[in-house]
């Protein structure tokens, strides 16, 4: 199956609409609603609660960009949903509350982050709640197996991989060699069959993603544009842009 034609038909607001600057936080409800207001699709990052609901949040812990401290994984949803943003109102999100919001008026474009432990949660999850949404929406992860996890549980549902080219420093350092080098050169996938990949757009042009596109049909989004040099990248080599920190429409 190829992407549908909705997932590249706009660009993608990273994290929702968000503009610190003037109290709008990445993934809160209200970066989602400006994003809806300008008719882009939205890309969010869903969490695990320690009960299993999946949370519209990107860090593993709080504290970066909320009020309080501690690993999501240790808090249930009914007490992350009321983590407060920090110097807002707004609290956080499941992802049955995000799409409530949405309401099928933009694409979803919403990744699965990852402790790289083979828990599949987040992914029924978020499978549970998309069997009954009526809107446009794709789910990725840089995870290869919860990208496996979605075609094994859902195959008619566009996913997609998220990918760079060399996982070598930061965060990353935590995986095992093995599983690094499985993530390199999109080489897993045969198995997870992705419809669509996100790549970096400090990293495009490069023959992982070329191939994707050119020879097996894969829609190719780009991660994160927020420089005139950046969009002019994204312009040359990819299907669509996941942006912040400006509006493609002025």
């Amino acid at each position: 199956m190829r992407a549908p034609d909705w997932l590249t038909a706009r660009p993608v607001a990273h994290r929702g609409l968000h503009d610190r600057a003037h109290g709008v936080i990445e993934n809160m409800p209200g970066a989602i609603s400006a994003a809806v207001a300008g008719n882009f699709s939205i890309e969010v990052d869903l969490q695990l609660s320690a009960d299993g609901e999946a949370m519209v949040h990107h860090d593993h812990r709080l504290g970066r960009l909320t009020i309080g401290e501690g690993a999501l994984l240790d808090k249930t949803a009914a007490e992350l949903k009321q983590v407060r943003f920090k110097d807002t109102d707004e609290r956080m999100m499941t992802l049955g509350d995000l799409c409530a919001l949405v309401g099928g008026r933009v694409a979803l474009v919403i990744e699965l982050k990852s402790h790289f432990d083979g828990d599949r949660r987040v992914v029924a999850r978020t499978i549970e709640i998309l069997k009954s949404y009526r809107g446009p929406a794709a789910v990725m992860s840089f995870d290869p197996d919860k990208v496996l996890a979605l075609r094994e549980m859902m195959p008619e549902l566009p996913r997609g991989i998220v990918a760079q080219r060399r996982y070598d420093d930061g965060e990353w350092l935590t995986l095992t060699p093995a599983q690094r080098r499985g993530m390199l050169q999109l080489r897993h996938a045969f198995s997870t069959r992705p419809h669509f990949v996100a790549y970096s757009v400090n990293q495009l042009p490069a023959p992982a993603p070329w191939i994707a596109r050119h020879l097996f049909g894969c829609a190719l989004l780009t991660w994160t544009v927020r420089t005139p040099e950046q969009r002019a990248i994204a312009a040359a080599h990819a299907d669509q842009m996941i942006f912040e920190g400006f509006r493609p429409d002025t």
